[in-house]
């Protein structure tokens, strides 16, 4: 007697769900993991003291919580991001307030309550790296961007602004690749680290800060 070799429909839609739920996972990378607690690979880079960073419960989430006053410092986390694969930026954030007079074009107002940026490396030809700030601004206008005052090789873009939002967590998306063409003119592949920062060694001025997970995505 030949049995049958033809897999019960139920066990086939259970293998395909099975193998979209791979599927999805792959196409997530995950950077900050900052709900479970996990900080791992991400190190302080110091420019003006140290920004206070720390694991909180924010209404029974973990999340990253950063104070700055008068302190300038950050967490990189290197990692090559293919942006032909997931060329999208998600994250969360909050602040609980901006800052008052300083011209964020200049280098003396050059503070943000909150950024997030990504590094195209120039290896041994610093002169070609690339970044681009995705910056919670406290003056400049949503979809604004502008020069760094610091360098020619990174963009300011205004993602949220001013006082409105202030207290509230707001959820980002970001196509890295398209970013990069529309600032640089140029098309990049891929990204080679990912930093947050909130500084206000500048302006002297002081402010807390709040960030969710972290992940690069395909859509």
């Amino acid at each position: 007697m030949h049995r049958n070799k033809h897999w019960p429909p139920s066990l086939i839609s259970i293998l395909a769900i099975s193998l979209l739920n791979t599927q999805a996972q792959a196409e997530q990378i995950h950077l900050g993991r900052f709900s479970s607690g996990d900080l791992s690979n991400w190190e302080e880079k110091s420019f003006v003291e140290n920004t206070l960073y720390k694991l909180i419960q924010d209404n029974s989430q973990t999340v990253l919580k950063a104070q700055t006053s008068g302190t300038a410092s950050g967490l990189f986390h290197k990692i090559d991001i293919d942006l032909n694969k997931t060329p999208y930026l998600n994250w969360s954030w909050k602040v609980d307030n901006i800052y008052q007079g300083n011209n964020e074009r200049r280098k003396e107002g050059d503070d943000y309550p909150a950024r997030i940026y990504v590094v195209v490396s120039g290896g041994l030809f610093f002169w070609k790296t690339r970044a681009i700030n995705y910056v919670w601004s406290s003056n400049q206008s949503i979809g604004t961007s502008w020069q760094n005052a610091y360098t020619g090789n990174a963009r300011m873009l205004a993602i949220q602004s001013g006082a409105d939002e202030t207290g509230q967590w707001q959820t980002e998306k970001r196509n890295v690749r398209e970013d990069l063409r529309s600032l640089f003119g140029e098309d990049f592949n891929e990204i080679n680290a990912i930093a947050i920062m909130s500084d206000s060694d500048n302006s002297k001025q002081q402010t807390t800060a709040y960030y969710g997970d972290i992940f690069f995505s395909d859509e």
